[in-house]
């Protein structure tokens, strides 16, 4: 059977009709008018663009040093990041230091929206001392609060198994960062550091939170400790007490407050085996989640073998997190982080923290995924305001 043109062009008239309007109604549309009784189709509700951050929405930030140099600064700018995240000097913190070091950025265009803090080992292992390292994070704090800086980093472990990282080739020879827990579980315990049995931990961790959290509160600042990343059971000798999503709800549960929360790291989540978006439902339903690790990964065997990817060749549902948080209006900092290994950063002589990691091409690539997930989201119609 042969068509004339004329035939053709009716049929793909109708074809196309028949798209635009199951297209319309996928986007929401209010559909007052149908292929039989009008030729007109109402369309989706306007969105302004360009999209961006606002009061009520995730912050793209990324790690800067907080000496970087203006060159440095413009860098992350010019890639429209316009908050940073940093480590935070010496305890115990002071307000002038500290305001300086805003200022600096703040002279970029650029908000310093988190520090994190360390340097207390005596209090993680309940050892003599700790009450002098605990009055130094409140004194930290109280200085935090003063400058404006909303979130405080932390960790809570023992021993951080670095030893199970190795480079992995991935696509185009781009660096990824594998881990494997096999031949490193058996290694013995740090001298400096001895062997700790988790229920100990964790009543180190309940000292420290009893004591640090109603401070944070008063000071108008959150903490959000970081999951044990690699999230394993045991390293070098010590338990790891907060490498699973049932220790995420303890952590919570020791003081009530939005100022006891946690960096949810979906990355981290996925190599537990537990689903992401249901982690950062609860966590972000209860006000918990003080930070944003946005990051993918392949497991092989959850808690013990996985490699550590780009963004958009992982198993999390990156798009799917990122609706979570903007549903749930969070809006304190999204970090995504743990750039890849790409050549032309390979040319520069980066050095990176991690093996497979990358230089600021991969940063470049992580943050345009990241903003192009967030964008994406709030577009959505159910996300507009």
């Amino acid at each position: 059977m042969t068509h004339s043109r004329r035939e053709f062009l009716k049929q793909t008239a109708n074809i196309s009709a028949v798209s635009t309007l199951g297209l319309t109604a996928a986007c929401g549309a209010d559909q007052t008018a149908t292929a039989e009784t009008s030729n007109e189709v109402s369309q989706p509700t306007p969105i302004k663009w360009p999209v961006t951050e606002g009061p009520d929405t995730p912050k793209m930030c990324y790690w800067i040093g907080r000496n970087a140099d203006e060159a440095s600064l413009r860098n992350y700018k010019q890639i429209g990041v316009d908050y940073a995240a940093m480590g935070g000097p010496s305890m115990p913190w002071k307000r002038d230091d500290l305001q300086s070091i805003i200022d600096r950025f703040a002279a970029q265009d650029m908000k310093v929206i988190l520090m994190m803090i360390g340097g207390f080992p005596n209090t993680i292992y309940g050892r003599e001392g700790r009450d002098q390292e605990i009055e130094q994070v409140q004194d930290s704090l109280r200085a935090a609060g003063a400058v404006g800086i909303p979130i405080v980093e932390y960790n809570f472990y023992a021993h951080r198994l670095m030893e199970g990282y190795h480079l992995v080739e991935g696509r185009g020879g781009a660096g990824y960062t594998g881990f494997d827990y096999g031949p490193v579980k058996d290694l013995p315990a740090d001298p400096e550091v001895g062997e700790h049995r988790a229920e100990d931990l964790w009543a180190n961790l309940t000292y420290f939170l009893e004591a640090v959290i109603p401070v944070a509160e008063a000071a108008g600042v959150r903490m959000a400790v970081h999951p044990n990343d690699p999230p394993i059971p045991v390293s070098h000798g010590s338990d790891q007490i907060l490498g699973t999503f049932e220790d995420w709800k303890r952590l919570v549960d020791i003081v009530d407050s939005p100022a006891n929360g946690m960096t949810f790291d979906c990355g981290v989540t996925r190599e537990t085996g537990a689903d992401p978006v249901e982690v950062c439902r609860y966590l972000g339903e209860r006000d918990r989640i003080n930070h944003v690790h946005f990051r993918n990964v392949l497991v092989d065997r959850p808690y013990e073998k996985y490699v550590e990817v780009f963004p958009d060749n992982g198993q999390v549902n990156m798009f799917a997190v990122m609706q979570q948080l903007v549903s749930m209006g969070y809006n304190y900092g999204l970090y995504p982080e743990h750039e890849r290994a790409l050549d032309h950063d390979r040319k520069a002589g980066m050095n990176p923290y991690y093996p497979g990691g990358g230089g600021f091409t991969g940063i470049t690539y992580n943050v345009a995924y990241a903003r192009a997930m967030m964008q994406a989201a709030l577009s959505l119609p159910e996300n507009l305001k």
